[in-house]
């Protein structure tokens, strides 16, 4: 199985048992997600936001107008590191100190380029629409030539990841299991409920197949 090298940059320092520099372990919770969040230096200060985005192969896809403020910001830097969640449960423990959470989490390290191609730019624009919902794109009007010019696309090349997972119980210390005080997890996840069409929708307009998949597949 492949992995990422660990270095200064990627190694997890804490609670290093739970970490993984498996690729596809890497790339699995990568793609279980639709936000990420980017931070970046402007003017000094540092800054994080969430972000759309999607995964193909080794490279990371963001895309925003061409004066957004992130984006140049990347571009300048020629670096960016991406940090993305999945929260799966709230562990309840005995005590208030060993509270916990149950997570999968990776952070993304790689270097920025502009994509500058045409056909590969609209490319990496498919890439994330259908990275929020699957095979949606070919349902919509894609870009004009206004719009796609007016969008940045910045393509982030995987040059090292690590991740780090929980996924167990409370950890209470061994004098507190005595205690007379519920402990346990409450799992958590996001679902999707039936799709809401536009009130200006034209008549016998169906929900496409692809956003009928996604609900199907996100309710449970």
């Amino acid at each position: 199985m492949a992995e990422y090298s660990t270095s200064a940059l990627n190694k997890v320092v804490r609670g290093p048992k739970r970490a993984s520099y498996d690729v596809g372990t890497i790339n699995t919770i990568l793609d279980d997600a639709f936000l990420c969040h980017v931070g970046y230096v402007y003017k000094n200060q540092a800054i994080v936001i969430p972000m759309a985005y999607a995964r193909k192969d080794d490279k990371i896809y963001l895309h925003g107008s061409l004066k957004n403020r992130m984006m140049l910001s990347l571009l300048e830097a020629g670096e960016a590191s991406i940090s993305v969640t999945h929260l799966d449960g709230l562990v309840l423990a005995r005590s208030a100190f060993h509270h916990s959470a149950n997570y999968r989490s990776v952070n993304v390290f790689g270097k920025v380029k502009k994509v500058e191609d045409p056909e590969e730019k609209m490319k990496a624009l498919e890439y994330i629409l259908n990275h929020m919902v699957p095979g949606h794109w070919d349902n919509v009007r894609q870009p004009n030539e206004k719009e796609f010019k007016g969008t940045l696309v910045l393509e982030i090349n995987i040059e090292t990841a690590s991740a780090k997972i929980r996924a167990e119980g409370v950890n209470d210390e061994p004098g507190d299991l005595d205690l007379p005080i519920w402990a346990g997890v409450i799992p958590i996840k996001q679902v999707a409920f039936d799709a809401i069409s536009d009130d200006d929708l034209q008549k016998d307009i169906k929900v496409p197949n692809a956003v009928l998949n996604y609900v199907t597949n996100n309710k449970k």
